[in-house]
């Protein structure tokens, strides 16, 4: 898949359980950042469609999509069946955010141990704008803001708490 790493944004951040701030103040904060971005000209966003903030972008994508239809939201899944150990209704919602989305990237046919940096490094390699939710933890998202910023990318932080409009 071919994107303009000039006009692509990519998200990371952490799970539901690494966050304890108000879920629905870093979704409003979330939905800002992104609006900022498309003010800014990027047109394409990938969500690595992991567990809260990755499904939470693309959710927030795909509703902004229905007022700007010019924008895409491109989903990057570590391997085939990455949701499996989720909740039915959190597989549903995965599934209808692939459905709904402009592409799917597979890093994988099934788990392997480097799938998710494998995942986090291809968004990273195809964007220029990342949008992060990060408290500071170790983890997958600490790796994928470490590689971004030596890919020189610009990084910008979701506030976790309410901020003024």
């Amino acid at each position: 898949m071919e994107l303009d790493i000039n006009k692509t944004c990519c998200f990371t951040g952490h799970k539901p359980e690494k966050i304890k701030e108000d879920i629905d103040v870093i979704k409003s904060n979330l939905r800002k950042e992104i609006m900022k971005a498309i003010d800014l000209g990027y047109d394409t966003f990938i969500s690595g469609m992991a567990d809260g903030v990755d499904v939470w972008a693309a959710e927030t994508v795909l509703d902004i999509k229905k007022e700007k239809d010019d924008i895409k939201l491109i989903c990057a899944v570590a391997y085939n069946g990455t949701e499996k150990n989720r909740t039915p209704e959190k597989q549903e919602k995965f599934h209808d955010i692939l459905r709904r989305a402009d592409g799917t990237e597979y890093m994988n046919r099934k788990y392997a141990p480097w799938v998710f940096f494998a995942r986090d490094e291809w968004m990273i390699d195809r964007a220029s704008y990342v949008i992060a939710v990060f408290n500071g933890t170790r983890g997958g998202t600490e790796h994928t803001l470490k590689y971004a910023a030596e890919k020189e990318r610009k990084i910008v932080y979701v506030n976790m708490k309410e901020i003024e409009s």
